[in-house]
């Protein structure tokens, strides 16, 4: 019988490349997660790993017995959100991630009603950007969070995640002046911070319009961009959920621009009908 703690790391393994990598994610030292790896090749009888330089990758076993591993995982995860169907009551924890303008506008009535509906339930948010959020999902630090990408910047589907939608925003152009994108070519931009979503979003929206944009600004919060627009300071490309009132300061113009942005529940495949992330996924869809 194959041991499902070690086929978890195998299926690390698969996602994140390095045993260094999994040892982080799970607190263990490179030589504890190799030894059980190396176990778990003596219970498959058939070599998993092939070592690579300094490295390893998977065998084409290994890589079938990954795949196998998902459903696996899935699997014990539908069982553990039937049993907790069965308990009167929510309780226990259930750890949140959310993208900054989805704490700000979305989490605080969601987290007052759910404390009101369920006490038991011990809520804990950290907020991130979607592209750090699958390895925390996956490594069990996050039970369920919002995630977003854009039609410009998609993210590839992962196995050992799910997700449905919950909203499909337009994205606008803020200026002082009614502005189109293409007039943008010589503006001072406030971009997010580099390697986050919307910094490659932005990115991508001005490529396609035959420029890059020039940088005066960094800010990830958009209460923060609209206020630095409001102030001359440059333009910006800000989602329609950050213009919830009272956000959008006095002097900004706002342009409706063809690329959209997708927000998502995403949750660790087999978890969806646990009771604790389905009442949380339902009070979000009241507050959104």
């Amino acid at each position: 019988m194959l041991d499902v703690r070690k086929l978890r790391l195998l299926r690390d393994l698969a996602g994140r490349g390095t045993i260094a990598a999994v040892a982080a994610a799970h607190n263990y030292t490179p030589s504890a997660v190799s030894q059980q790896l190396a176990a778990l090749e003596r219970e498959a009888g058939t070599a998993l790993l092939a070592r690579t330089g300094r490295g390893v990758t998977l065998t084409p076993a290994g890589a079938v017995l990954a795949a196998h591993a998902e459903e696996v995982l899935a699997a014990l995860e539908r069982a553990t959100a039937a049993l907790a169907a069965t308990r009167a009551g929510l309780s226990g924890p259930l750890r949140i991630g959310a993208f900054p303008t989805a704490m700000r506008t979305l989490l605080p009535a969601v987290l007052a009603a759910l404390a009101r509906e369920h006490p038991a339930l011990d809520l804990a948010v950290d907020e991130l950007d979607p592209a750090l959020v699958p390895p925390r999902l996956r490594d069990g630090t996050l039970d369920v969070a919002l995630v977003h990408d854009y039609d410009l910047v998609p993210i590839a589907p992962d196995p050992a995640l799910e997700t449905s939608p919950l909203l499909d925003e337009t994205m606008y152009l803020a200026a002082t002046r009614t502005l189109d994108l293409a007039a943008c070519r010589d503006e001072r931009w406030i971009l997010a911070g580099p390697g986050t979503l919307c910094h490659t979003m932005t990115v991508r929206a001005c490529e396609a319009e035959g420029f890059l944009p020039r940088a005066r600004h960094h800010a990830d919060d958009f209460v923060t961009v609209l206020t630095l627009v409001a102030a001359g300071q440059g333009v910006a490309v800000v989602p329609e959920l950050a213009l919830r009132p009272p956000s959008v300061p006095d002097g900004v113009v706002l342009t409706p621009l063809r690329t959209r942005r997708r927000t998502r529940f995403a949750y660790r495949a087999g978890t969806a009908a646990h009771p604790a992330i389905a009442a949380f996924v339902a009070a979000v869809r009241t507050a959104a």
